[in-house]
């Protein structure tokens, strides 16, 4: 069972959230916090698995509580809420090492996704929160590009094809089944990927395949 902590300051929102995951068998909210402060002291009382922190919270915000996590609570990985109008603490959280970004008027199976995907000690972005802070970074894209198509280049085709799909914000199952392989090869590409790019984790692998342009829109 996955063990999830979920921070958010609006009461009806952590309503909705814990709806949401409460429809997947294999996840588990044990503890809610209103904010950042409460998060820590719960996530250090009740070790989640994962903690779904909202990005603006009242005392201590999900970016100033992420950072305490990781030093009181490392074995917990942090997902972060966010909307639309908060590109920027995205930006500004992308080199931080949360293992997510989940966007809350997203679809509710990039939540449960999510959710199972760092739990697995994977990452998570979702596709729409991923559009938006390329298009938010946007100046410069030609030689962002370009820098990302030569980081990419040593990648072998079917390294390209995980790489791609891990930016369409697939999970490594989603992936095996599309490319028909099992899931521990996916995760064995996914790790040579990772090493290869010199990325810490799905999130920096997930921008950089968004840079070289071989994310597919569906």
């Amino acid at each position: 069972m996955i063990r999830v902590l979920l921070a958010d300051d609006e009461a009806m929102i952590r309503a909705g959230i814990r709806a949401i995951l409460g429809t997947a068998e294999d996840i588990e909210v044990v503890a809610e916090a209103s904010d950042g402060h409460e998060a820590v002291a719960l996530t250090h009382r009740h070790r989640p698995d994962v903690c779904l922190l909202d990005i603006r919270m009242p005392r201590l915000d999900g970016l100033q509580a992420a950072a305490e996590l990781r030093r009181v609570a490392p074995g917990s990985a942090v997902v972060m809420l966010t909307t639309f109008s908060e590109d920027e603490y995205i930006a500004s959280a992308l080199g931080s090492g949360a293992a997510g970004f989940l966007l809350k008027s997203g679809n509710p199976r990039e939540l449960i996704a999510g959710v199972q995907a760092v739990a697995e000690g994977g990452a998570y972005l979702s596709p729409a929160v991923a559009r938006r802070v390329i298009a938010r970074l946007d100046s410069g894209q030609l030689g962002k590009q370009a820098g990302a198509r030569a980081r990419i280049e040593g990648l072998t085709g079917r390294e390209r094809d995980v790489l791609a799909l891990v930016g369409a914000g697939l999970s490594n199952a989603e992936i095996a089944r599309r490319l028909h392989v099992v899931e521990g090869t996916v995760k064995a590409y996914v790790s040579q990927i990772l090493a290869h790019l010199d990325v810490r984790n799905r999130v920096q692998a997930a921008i950089l395949a968004y840079e070289a342009g071989i994310v597919q829109e569906d």
